[in-house]
Parts: C-alpha cells; sequence; structure tokens
C-alpha cells in the first residue's frame, strides 16, 4: 500500500467521536473547512460592500382628527356607502346598494376606529367632514396618496350619506435622463416600477420601483408625482416624472487584508471590476480575484491561495433575482518525516436566488427567498487527487427576511432553511457510513440585528446588536458546521484556530462614534459565541468571547478599517494570539 493510499485511509475513516479538535484532526481537513468559511465569510462582505442596498421610505400622515360635534340642523344617518365615481353614473339618490360597492370599501371601518361613532348617528356639515377625513386618512395610510374621498349631492333624508372616492391612477411615466453616458430608456422603468400607466397609485410601488433604479451604487434616482398633462387626463390621474442620473458605470476596486490563514497566507490582495446597469436594467455585475501574498510570519513551506468571483443581480418590480459563482484554490507544503509532499485543495460554489417583496409599508418590509445551490471540492496530493475527498453537493434554499423601523432604529429578522438533495449528480459523503455527515444536510439558521443611532450633543454615535445562529436535523460535514473565532465572528481572536460545532451561535454587540461627523468612526466591540453538538463532546471548550477597538472610514477615495482585539474568555488550552491586529483598506476608482 502506498503513501498515498495509507493516506486517503486514515483521514477518510478516523471517527469524530475520537477527534480532539484541533489537535487530533487532520490539519488538512480542518483549513478545508476554515478555507470555506473564510470564502464565505469573504464573498458575503464583498457583495455588502458592492451592492448596498439604498431603502427608500415615504412618511404618509393624514390630517389630525376632532371628535363627532353635536349640530343642529343634522340628519339621522342609518348606513355609510363609498362608491367609485363616474361621469356615467346616474343620481348618487338612485343607486342600490349593490351597486355602493368599491374595493376601497376596507376605508369605512376607519370611521368606527375611534369608538365616539355609532349608527345611527345625526350628522351635520361637520359631521360629515370628519367621516370624510377619516376614510381619505385610511386610504392614505395604506400608500394610495392620491385617491381622493368626496361628498357629492345628494339626499340625505333617505338615512344614508353615500361617499365618493376618486381612484387616483398614473397617467403617464415621464422619463428624463441627466446622465453623461445615456443608460436609461423604458425597459430601465419597466423593470423598475411594479405600476404602470393606468394602475391605481400607491406609494409603496413608487418605493419600490425607486429602491429598484437605485440598487447599482452610483445612480442617482427621483420620482415626482405631477398633475396630468394631458388635456384628456380623468380625474384622479397623475404623471410620474423619472428623474435618472447614472455616474461611470464602471468601477475598478483594489483591496488589501490580513484575513487570511498563516497556512496559505494572511495578506489577501484583491481586484474587483464593476459595471452597473450592464443591460440598463438596474443590474449590477462585478467579477473580482483574490490572491495571497506571502510574508514571513506565514507558516514555512511552499503555499498559497487565490480565488475568483462572479456576481450579478437583477431586479423586475417586487422580485430579485441574483446569481453568483465563486471559485478557491489553495495549497501549502507539508513536512513529514521522511518526504514532503504538496497538499491542495480546490472548491466551486454557484448559487441562484430569487426574492420577492411580500408586504411592505412605511415601517415593514418582508421579503421570500428560494434558491439553488451547488457545491463541489477536491485534495491533492503533488497533484495525485485524493478521490475518496472528491465532494459534490447540491439542494436548495426557502426563507423570511423581514425588517422593522422602530423609530430611528432598525430591526432585521432573517430564517433561512437549507436542503440537500441528489440534484447535480451528488456524491454521498464519506463520512455518511459512520453517521457523521451527510451530502444531503437539513440545516436552518436564523439571525437578528438591531440598529440603533443616537446623538449625544452634536456627535453621532450608533449602536448595533446581531445574533446569528445555525441548527441541524442531520450529521454535518466539518465544511457545513458553525465556526466561531475570528474577524466575521468572535473579534478578539486570530482565527488561526475555530470552535466548531454543528450548532451554534455568535452574538456581535458595537458602539461606534462618527467622530466630529467627518465619516471616521472609531468603534468598541463585544463578541460572544457557543457551539454545541456531536462534534464538540471533545473540544477544549465550546464558548468564547472577545472585544475589539478600531477606526474606519473613508478618506481621499480610500475605505478603510484597522482593529486591536484582545481574547476575553477561551477554552483552557485554546492557542491564540494575546492580541490581535487587522486591517483591511480598499480604493475604488
Amino acid at each position: 500500500m502506498n503513501f498515498l493510499t495509507t493516506f486517503s485511509i486514515a483521514a477518510e475513516n478516523t471517527s469524530a467521536t475520537h477527534q480532539a479538535f484541533p489537535q487530533n484532526y487532520p490539519a488538512q481537513r480542518q483549513l478545508d473547512a476554515k478555507q470555506k468559511h473564510y470564502q464565505q465569510a469573504q464573498e458575503k462582505a464583498r457583495q455588502q460592500a458592492f451592492t448596498e442596498h439604498r431603502e427608500v421610505r415615504v412618511t404618509t400622515t393624514g390630517e389630525s382628527l376632532q371628535a363627532f360635534p353635536t349640530e343642529s340642523p343634522c340628519f339621522i344617518i342609518l348606513r355609510l356607502y363609498l362608491t367609485e365615481f363616474s361621469p356615467e353614473k346616474s343620481s348618487i339618490d338612485t343607486l342600490t346598494a349593490a351597486e355602493l360597492r368599491t374595493p376601497f370599501d376596507w376605508a369605512l371601518r376607519a370611521v368606527y376606529a375611534p369608538k365616539d361613532f355609532t349608527l345611527p348617528h345625526c350628522l351635520g356639515g361637520q359631521g360629515i367632514s370628519e367621516i370624510i377625513k377619516r376614510v381619505q386618512n385610511a386610504i392614505i395610510e395604506k400608500g394610495f396618496v392620491t385617491t381622493r374621498v368626496l361628498a357629492q349631492p345628494q339626499d340625505l333624508r333617505q338615512g344614508r350619506l353615500v361617499l365618493t372616492l376618486v381612484p387616483g391612477k398614473v397617467r403617464h411615466i415621464l422619463l428624463r435622463d441627466h446622465s453623461d453616458i445615456l443608460k436609461a430608456h423604458k425597459g430601465t422603468v419597466w423593470f423598475a416600477l411594479p405600476l404602470g400607466q393606468g394602475d391605481l397609485l400607491n406609494i409603496r410601488d413608487i418605493e419600490q420601483g425607486l429602491e429598484n433604479l437605485k440598487r447599482p451604487p452610483h445612480v442617482e434616482a427621483n420620482i415626482q408625482i405631477v398633475p396630468a398633462e394631458d388635456t384628456q387626463a380623468l380625474p384622479g390621474e397623475s404623471d410620474l416624472q423619472i428623474d435618472f442620473k447614472q455616474a461611470f458605470p464602471y468601477r475598478l476596486a483594489l483591496s488589501l487584508d490580513d484575513s487570511g490563514s498563516k497556512a496559505t497566507g494572511r495578506l489577501q490582495a484583491g481586484v474587483t471590476v464593476s459595471i452597473e446597469n450592464l443591460l440598463s436594467l438596474n443590474d449590477i455585475f462585478y467579477g473580482s480575484y483574490t490572491q495571497s501574498i506571502s510574508r514571513g510570519s506565514d507558516t514555512p513551506g511552499h503555499h498559497g491561495s487565490r480565488s475568483t468571483s462572479l456576481y450579478y443581480a437583477i431586479p423586475w418590480k417586487e422580485w430579485l433575482f441574483s446569481f453568483s459563482s465563486t471559485q478557491n484554490r489553495y495549497h501549502q507544503t507539508v513536512f513529514g518525516a521522511f518526504t514532503n509532499y504538496e497538499y491542495a485543495g480546490r472548491s466551486e460554489t454557484t448559487t441562484f436566488n430569487l426574492s420577492r417583496v411580500l408586504y411592505r409599508n412605511n415601517v415593514r418590509k418582508t421579503t421570500l427567498n428560494v434558491g439553488i445551490w451547488h457545491r463541489e471540492s477536491a485534495n491533492f496530493i503533488d497533484d495525485a487527487e485524493i478521490e475518496i475527498q472528491h465532494r459534490r453537493m447540491a439542494g436548495w434554499t426557502a426563507g423570511l427576511a423581514h425588517r422593522e423601523y422602530l423609530g430611528s432604529a432598525t430591526l432585521d429578522i432573517n430564517f433561512n432553511y437549507k436542503q440537500g438533495t441528489g440534484a447535480y449528480h451528488s456524491l454521498p459523503a464519506p463520512e455518511e457510513q459512520f453517521g457523521e455527515g451527510s451530502s444531503r444536510p437539513t440545516i436552518m439558521t436564523a439571525s437578528l440585528s438591531f440598529r440603533q443611532p443616537f446623538m449625544i450633543g452634536q456627535q453621532s454615535f450608533q449602536f448595533n446588536t446581531s445574533w446569528q445562529a445555525q441548527w441541524n436535523k442531520t450529521p454535518l460535514i466539518l465544511q457545513d458546521m458553525f465556526s466561531i473565532g475570528g474577524r466575521y465572528t468572535v473579534r478578539g481572536f486570530d482565527g488561526e484556530l475555530t470552535l466548531t460545532g454543528e450548532r451554534g451561535w455568535v452574538w456581535r454587540n458595537e458602539l461606534g462614534w462618527n467622530i466630529a461627523n467627518k465619516g471616521h468612526e472609531l468603534y468598541l466591540a463585544l463578541d460572544g459565541g457557543h457551539v454545541s453538538g456531536n462534534y464538540t463532546k471533545e473540544l477544549l471548550g465550546q464558548n468564547m468571547l472577545g472585544g475589539a477597538m478600531g477606526l474606519r472610514g473613508h478618506l481621499w477615495g480610500i475605505t478603510y478599517d484597522y482593529f486591536v482585539g484582545i481574547p476575553l474568555h477561551k477554552p483552557e488550552g485554546f492557542k491564540t494570539s494575546h492580541v490581535t491586529t487587522g486591517f483591511n483598506v480598499s480604493y475604488q476608482f
């Protein structure tokens, strides 16, 4: 039996129940998982940087309400009705109850909401005005800001009050492009706006459309509701005037950070090319390449890593489609008792996601996400593949994302379900024969984040807290487990060693001060984490706590972040630096 065969058997047949991570588990297998977790964190940070989502919120307020007055003369009203305005309709007094129906009948409930009004009621002019005001406020609150309610002449002696609703609709959509390079066209608007000519005008649809137009980071857009210019416009119709300006759509970004591993190169240099409005449909594309740079403090021997990623996203009304593909390669020299060999790995992850806004108003938004994923990896010794370590997995995901605005604070709640399947010729995981992993994992994740800006005197501060957790319903391979320790999870640790388990959570807290409101933020961080599950039985511990202090901001087109952290609590015997420093710097032009 040759060395390669011996290594393969030893690497694949070691039972996880006898492993004390990280001492007795093969370092190469740990490196596989670490590279995968690092790749995920880097790609998430990259997407946040190049696809920053700008929320649009329009506050709608109605008129203040008054108590119903006692009036004389007045008319006894037994029933309230709402009818839609139409020039062809006959006198209101001749309309039957069946004809007095509109899609806005729900707004009549607002009349009774303050509980100071019941039928029958004797109404005069002021009371009728108060009813109109309450119905109008309810309609505006739902976003129909150009829909109007009025009272037409009618005989109140019949015992009924009929209010007339003039629906606010879109007459024309006008586009004014102020870009130096003309990019916007009818397709740009059609893909962005959930409403079109003749539709009921709702401010929530305008918010959604404006968010889509402004999805490319360097687009400025505005939508105004203006009186319809068409002489044939009907009552209630308005025009939407869109002002659009696209800055130069091509961007090149250079970056340097020390977020890598000593085993494959801690310094990471990257270049990213992004194109905004590639198809002039509010879409975003970027491609990036990252490579390690060797330095003296890295692990001895020949080593390195490199990764490439592609991302594309295009919105369509309430929908958003996105695609991402990431390839990662690394290698390192392993020193043996009699010979040295090169251990290498490569992996590729591809995802397709589709999301839809299910509901939104001026204080909350709920989004449904579904997607499919595919992941494949392989490992090599001196260019010979270790076939038993070849992995191919695929599956689907589904989740909900909810955002709530609580005054000046923002609360985000997310839940995601991930299921592996046998699609794309998935391969069984070698660990399955020991019940220690699966190529068809069932994983649930949840996250909660809260952000509260506040002022002390003239100084701006911000408090952020976030919690993220993972649960499993099947055994997991190491790459699917939850890992803590490092700048992306629990700050204060160098990330060379981590705590890993099937389940776990991490809680990150941060207090930032925007120094003199100049765009430079001094921040303090306190993070904690916990892992659990069968894999953690022989770990050195399951909890860690760390703190950090840093400075980040923008200067002369450069985005920077530098921090110093220390571990505050760690398992006894867990090796990490007493003081950890880190930086990230990028320049975009």
